[in-house]
């Protein structure tokens, strides 16, 4: 079982760390340049006043998070270290605790991430050109399906 806690304002250093690890690895499509404007915005606004929910090691080391706004996942990110081992999975069960009807925004370059909501039960609902932040990053709108065929808890 992953341990899963909320966040600590001394885990912002090691959440950014995490969330630029796994930014280098699953977001082949930025630039270098990309890549520091939106970590200008996750270190220097994000991190600091986000409530997140933490997947931590034995060591209470974060190794995954998970932001939400309401029924709305802003950002799950995973140490690629850590990859494959279900932390992404519990962090969404945890999320879906009250909230059968969520909802995300991913990257349509990010093959990995629409295929793990795929995965989960997620289905397209939409798309936009653009990015939060107006970058020409296409985003696809999902929603977990309620059709019951596809269980995200893996139950």
């Amino acid at each position: 079982m992953t341990p899963l806690r909320p966040s600590r304002p001394d885990d912002a250093p090691v959440l950014f760390d995490v969330w630029l690890a796994a930014v280098r690895s699953t977001h082949d499509f930025l630039s270098e340049e990309d890549i520091g404007f939106y970590a200008d915005l996750v270190r220097d606004q994000y991190l600091p006043a986000a409530a997140l929910l933490v997947a931590t090691d034995a060591a209470d080391r974060p190794v995954g998070f998970l932001g939400m706004s309401g029924r709305k996942i802003d950002t799950l990110f995973v140490d690629p270290a850590w990859h494959g081992r279900g932390i992404g999975r519990a962090l969404i069960a945890r999320a879906l605790e009250g909230r059968p009807d969520l909802t995300v925004d991913v990257n349509e370059q990010n093959g990995g991430a629409r295929a793990f909501y795929r995965r989960l039960g997620f289905r397209e609902v939409g798309r936009s050109a653009l990015d939060d932040s107006g970058r020409p990053f296409p985003l696809l709108h999902l929603a977990l399906d309620g059709s019951g065929q596809s269980d995200p808890t893996g139950a």
